[in-house]
């Protein structure tokens, strides 16, 4: 089915307590905002948590969304101010009430019989139109109480249109219904590899199946399903999420043994993406070793490695050896830690990778915690995990953002670059960073086009510039020191003549 954005109706149409938990503030974006908290009781103190590329600031508040279960969608402006939320039932605009015409969400009982917010993990996402700065586009589900495992029968969009209601936003077309069928839980997206437009996700209810929708400046297309060659069975599909380079996808699916139903058989299961053709490929299943339900899945921020969690236990993969020796490696064991009391344990639930580079997992339990993988790029026990290490000003549970990678760009050199004006291609120019890794402190060479110009740029892991340089055209050695920018691996890239060369950078201070 395709919906055409075309159409002219569309196109014209408190109190805070600050616990810092860093005093550094650096660059922040679409992905800047984590809300937190549910209604406990009349007038329960929430939260929410600011994260940007160096730090974590947690934020009490009083604010009328509540997230009693799993389902978030959240999005900033390019300067991290916050624009929306939704947790399945209602959309709130920046002062966190109800948006024009947001209400109403998902209608059906099961929506109904959830009013503080939906139990769908990933049930929500929201994407800015591509080509249109003032438009943005909610994908959402729903469970039905009708049909086998509560699977959602609806894949839905609404758009909002941030310049009504004096910069507040406005629903302007809401539950248009993109596709009908049985739907595991969950959505995912990632930037098209043309940079432009969006890959958007839903498995099946029985795990085996993928459904693809193609989100452009125009149209939004259900372009229809994948088989991916994975057992089936029915139960539940959990946090569908694609590696911040976009090139890799994961999901876990699990079904409760029959006897005793306590007990549950989970797997992790691993593909490679083409962002051009939207094709899954190369699938890798790998049993998860424990008897507890699992639903926690989260790319490192290196892309390379995948972790996923249990109840009681933190498994790490390492992509790289997929095909050599594809095994989970278990990092951390839950220290049954309780929040206020046993049997309230600080459990593994969902996981989300912050803009900071870090990945942090909610409790499942309603506590005042979440757990945090201080260095997921690192293997092994080194990654780092601390459990119950953030502490919260509310009680919380599950829900996490569901932010795809916003600043991914275009897949440079393949079949569908083919957006920009200037073509930009891959080439040498001799060039080399010494020494690398460094402490930011390091030295490049090159060699431009003659008598041509060029430009140095450098990119953290969301794709935002944390360092540029111009590069007259005769010089062949710069040196560069850069500012206080967090340890990981960076993109650096010279630009000359319409030409372009890509090298990591790995900064370890």
């Amino acid at each position: 089915m395709i919906y055409n954005f075309s159409y002219k109706s569309i196109r014209n149409s408190t109190m805070l307590f600050l616990m810092l938990l860093s005093i550094n503030v650096y660059s922040q974006g679409l992905n800047h905002n984590w809300l937190i908290g549910y209604n406990f009781s009349p007038g329960s103190t929430k939260g929410r948590i600011l994260i940007d590329s160096t730090s974590i600031t947690v934020l009490s508040e009083q604010r009328k969304m509540p997230f009693a279960k799993s389902t978030q969608a959240t999005i900033s402006d390019q300067n991290g101010s916050f624009l929306m939320s939704s947790n399945g039932v209602w959309i709130a605009d920046a002062t966190n009430d109800t948006m024009q015409n947001g209400s109403g969400l998902n209608p059906n009982s099961f929506t109904s019989s959830d009013p503080d917010g939906l139990s769908l993990p990933n049930g929500n996402i929201i994407l800015p139109m591509p080509d249109d700065s003032n438009k943005y586009v909610l994908f959402h589900q729903t469970g039905n109480y009708s049909v086998p495992v509560l699977s959602s029968t609806e894949i839905y969009f609404s758009v909002i249109d941030i310049t009504k209601n004096g910069g507040l936003g406005k629903v302007i077309s809401k539950n248009n219904v993109i596709t009908t069928g049985l739907f595991g839980w969950g959505l995912s997206a990632c930037k098209h590899g043309n940079g432009r437009d969006w890959w958007v996700v839903a498995m099946n209810e029985y795990g085996d199946t993928i459904n693809k929708i193609l989100l452009t400046h125009d149209t939004i297309q259900y372009i229809g399903k994948q088989y991916l060659s994975v057992p089936a069975y029915l139960g539940f599909a959990n946090q569908l999420n694609f590696s911040p380079d976009g090139e890799k996808f994961a999901y876990i699916h699990g079904t409760p043994y029959p006897n005793p139903p306590t007990q549950y058989i989970t797997n992790m299961r691993y593909f490679e993406f083409d962002r051009c053709s939207g094709t899954f490929s190369n699938p890798v299943v790998v049993n998860i070793p424990d008897s507890t339900v699992a639903f926690a899945n989260a790319f490192s921020p290196n892309s390379k490695l995948l972790y996923v969690a249990s109840v009681w236990n933190i498994y790490q993969f390492n992509t790289d050896s997929a095909y050599i020796n594809p095994h989970l490696i278990n990092v951390a064991v839950n220290d049954s830690f309780a929040d206020p009391f046993p049997p309230v344990y600080a459990t593994f639930d969902l996981a989300y990778l912050g803009a900071n580079g870090k990945i942090y997992l909610t409790t499942g339990n309603t506590t005042h915690y979440i757990h945090a993988i201080e260095n997921p790029d690192n293997i092994g026990m080194a990654c780092n995990v601390q459990q119950h290490s953030v502490l919260l000003p509310c009680y919380h549970g599950q829900a996490v953002p569901n932010h795809p990678n916003y600043y991914l760009g275009r897949k440079i050199g393949s079949p569908c670059d083919s957006l920009t004006s200037v073509a930009e291609i891959e080439h040498d120019f001799k060039f080399k960073i010494f020494p690398n890794p460094n402490n930011g402190n390091f030295r490049i060479m090159y060699l431009l086009p003659q008598n041509k110009s060029g430009k140095l740029e450098i990119f953290d892991i969301n794709g935002r510039v944390v360092y540029s340089q111009n590069l007259p055209p005769w010089s062949t050695l710069q040196s560069v020191s850069l500012p206080r920018v967090a340890n990981g691996v960076y993109n650096c890239s010279i630009t000359s003549n319409n030409q372009r060369v890509n090298k990591k950078l790995v900064v370890i201070r």
